[in-house]
């Protein structure tokens, strides 16, 4: 995407502007405006000279034609809202201004041994360091490449942090396993602010980078689950704490989610919920099922051809 100031003209400028006074954060800017950029583009006007039934035959545009994923949909329906609500003041913006069902699928998880394998590959220390970071505490890909070594507290093993989603700070536990691997990560590379610096010691690491550094590892690997990417280590996580016996209320708190449904999503993919699941078929008695196997009393005996 185009960095909204290059897009500062009229309403998205001050759109972007109403957003700033609101505390967004600069990516949610970034994306709000280059959505209802393309809205104004695609019939040529200004976002002032057009409404409900412009914003109606665009969202069939984007599913229609564009066929973009429900979640890029969903990101152009928070834009357009602000634009009409916020900067604009309409009264019929929310009503005339729907938002996609999106799918929903079960995420990915991978097992102890499959992860084993996966940080075997991951042979750059410091791209072994941040996805086993993720891993170790359940982390966004965003929030472990913002860490800093003073949000490391090896007294009290714990981690701080500060670029959690929607700005909201938190402190998670680290394992002294983590903190080891992360010793021995600092020795090599020695950082002072970033935790995983990028290019330049004061920006942290690109999250393409650790990306991509992900699924080579998965080739190499021989991981055959579906979209595997640094995120499936948070939902690795998270499931292994549920099985664990942790308490779903802990591991939101943990994770960081607003809400608690978001988090229930772990109890369709623990393993003992479904090894503990019974089958009516358990419950009838034995010569129940099935009858029909069984040779009745009335049927003839079978006649031997006398070969034996």
């Amino acid at each position: 995407m185009t960095p909204f100031k290059k897009r500062m003209n009229g309403y998205i400028k001050r759109m972007a502007e109403d957003m700033q006074l609101r505390n967004f954060s600069p990516s949610t800017i970034d994306s709000y405006t280059y959505h209802v950029d393309k809205f104004c583009q695609h019939f040529g006007k200004t976002a002032d000279r057009l409404g409900p039934e412009e914003i109606r035959l665009y969202q069939l545009h984007l599913v229609n034609e564009k066929k973009v994923s429900w979640s890029s949909f969903n990101q152009a329906v928070c834009g357009l809202r602000f634009l009409y609500t916020v900067t604009l003041g309409k009264d019929w913006a929310i009503k005339h201004i729907p938002f996609g069902k999106r799918p929903k699928k079960l995420p990915t998880v991978l097992s102890n041994e499959e992860a084993c394998r996966l940080f075997e590959c991951l042979h750059n220390p410091k791209h072994h360091a941040v996805l086993l970071t993720c891993y170790a505490a359940g982390l966004r890909l965003s929030e472990a490449t913002h860490l800093r070594v003073a949000d490391i507290d090896g007294d009290r093993s714990q981690l701080t942090i500060r670029h959690g989603k929607g700005r909201k700070a938190r402190v998670v536990p680290a394992s002294p396993r983590l903190l080891e691997a992360l010793r021995t990560y600092w020795k090599i590379d020695r950082p002072r602010d970033f935790l995983f610096p990028g290019k330049t010691p004061d920006s942290p690491l690109s999250s393409a980078t650790v990306q991509k550094a992900c699924k080579l590892a998965v080739a190499k690997a021989a991981i055959t689950k579906p979209a595997v990417t640094p995120h499936t280590l948070r939902h690795s996580w998270a499931t292994g704490m549920l099985e664990a016996g942790v308490d779903l209320l802990t591991i939101s708190k943990l994770m960081g989610h607003s809400s608690f449904v978001t988090t229930m999503v772990y109890l369709h993919v623990r393993r003992q919920h479904l090894d503990r699941s019974p089958s009516p078929i358990d419950w009838l008695p034995v010569r129940q099922c099935p009858r029909w196997a069984e040779p009745r009393q009335d049927d003839p005996p079978t006649k031997s051809n006398g070969r034996g």
